[in-house]
Parts: C-alpha cells; sequence; structure tokens
C-alpha cells in the first residue's frame, strides 16, 4: 500500500509541476493519453474478459489439480504444449498467467506456458519456414521449447 501511495505522490507532483511549467502543454497531454487510452480499450476489456471468463469457469481448486503441485511435471509439459499452439498477445497472457498463480499453479508451469508463448510458434511456423526456411524454423522453434522447459524448471526451483 506504501508504494502506491508513494507512486501517486510522485504522480501528483509531476502534475503540479507540469501545469506550473505550461498549462497548455499539459491539457495537450491529456488529450494525448486520453486518445491513447481509448485506443487501448478494447485490448484492456479484451484482457479483463479473458481473465474473468477463465477464472469463472475453472475454480482455484480445478486450476490447482490442473497444473498445481499435484499434477506435477505433466502439467508443464501440457502448459508449454498449449502455450506453443496458442497465439495469444503478452497482453493477455501476462494478467491470465498471474491470476492462474494466485488460483494454485505452480511457478515452474506457468513459467513454461508463458516462455513458450513468446518463444514457439506454431501457429506462426508455417511462415516461418517461407521466410526463413524449414530447417531453421525447425531448429529454432526445437531449440526455444528445450529453452522454455529450462527455464521453466530453473523458476521452478528458483521461486
Amino acid at each position: 500500500m506504501t508504494a502506491v501511495i508513494m507512486i501517486y505522490a510522485l504522480l501528483g507532483v509531476g502534475l503540479v509541476a507540469s501545469l506550473l511549467k505550461s498549462r497548455a502543454r499539459t491539457a495537450k497531454a491529456f488529450k494525448v493519453a486520453g486518445k491513447a487510452l481509448l485506443k487501448s480499450a478494447p485490448s484492456l476489456l479484451t484482457v479483463l474478459g479473458i481473465v474473468g471468463l477463465t477464472l469463472g469457469i475453472l475454480t482455484p481448486e480445478t486450476i490447482t489439480r490442473l497444473v498445481g503441485a499435484e499434477a506435477g511435471f505433466t502439467a508443464t509439459i501440457i502448459a508449454s504444449v498449449i502455450g506453443a499452439i496458442t497465439l495469444i498477445p503478452s497482453l493477455v497472457a501476462f494478467p491470465l498467467a498471474g491470476s492462474l498463480l494466485r488460483s494454485g499453479a505452480t511457478v515452474m508451469t506457468i513459467s513454461a506456458f508463458v516462455t513458450t508463448l513468446v518463444m514457439v510458434g506454431v501457429v506462426t511456423a508455417p511462415m516461418e519456414v517461407k521466410e526463413l526456411g524449414k530447417r531453421f524454423a525447425l531448429l529454432r522453434n526445437a531449440l526455444s521449447l528445450i529453452a522454455a522447459l529450462v527455464i521453466a524448471g530453473i523458476m521452478g526451483v528458483l521461486l
């Protein structure tokens, strides 16, 4: 809570300093920020919707059973496969991962999901094969999958 208060205090000081320096530029900055907010609103609502639906459908007990400690390394493998074949923006994946973690998923499983989501591209592989060649695309994706599993293992041990 202290960090939030400090952030808002710094925000307030910055706003006052900006207003004192130039009201016109501050107003212009608010207009630009408002347009950016309206432009990103659909993405933010999508994030809230996907996270809300996921947590509404899956109870914490189900999440713990599927991707918690009881599920073992199998859950990590399944999460890495799901991460590799889905095409979810990071803006959606990170809040979803945090919510799943708070609901009982293990750090190793969630890190496998997120790292394969970012590093491995089954959906984008045909384009990658076309542009970079079959051998390169397969090698890159295979090495990325191995690296993602190693990263997940390290995260599971460290955290």
